[in-house]
């Protein structure tokens, strides 16, 4: 059975509080980034991913290193509170993030390129049934 881990850091970036959710899996990274907005409490963090994670849209998988480790909880705390305070997300999860923007880009684009013909057919069509109803009478 493969073995999942998951991490969620929760920072301040102007002028909103940030969560940003990294998911392994085997042995690849995917990203999620949530906005919170006003400091979010404890409880409001456990209520979202209990109401919300399944609905989050991730990052594609990005090829990453597995660290299995059994260590002391204390260290592993105090690690991650200098992991938070030096630099916030990693640089894997920040490519994993930027994949997403770019794909969500391009499907934006093909969404509104794909309307905006759809529009021109319909005003073409709307032009060529006004010219042949001109025509008709004479």
């Amino acid at each position: 059975m493969d073995k999942g881990s998951g991490r969620l850091t929760v920072f301040f970036e102007e002028p909103f509080w940030v969560g940003v959710f990294e998911r392994v899996s085997e042995g690849k990274l995917s990203v999620c980034k949530v906005t919170f907005g006003a400091e979010p409490k404890d409880y409001e963090i456990y209520d979202f991913i209990l109401k919300k994670y399944y609905h989050l849209r991730f990052s594609p998988a990005v090829a990453t290193d597995v660290k299995e480790a059994g260590r002391n909880p204390k260290r592993i705390q105090r690690e991650v509170h200098r992991y938070v305070e030096k630099s916030g997300i990693g640089t894997k999860s920040q490519q994993a993030l930027k994949l997403q923007q770019e794909q969500m880009k391009t499907e934006r684009k093909t969404i509104g390129r794909e309307q905006r013909e759809a529009e021109k057919e319909r005003q073409f069509e709307l032009k060529q049934q006004k010219k042949k109803e001109k025509h008709r009478g004479r």
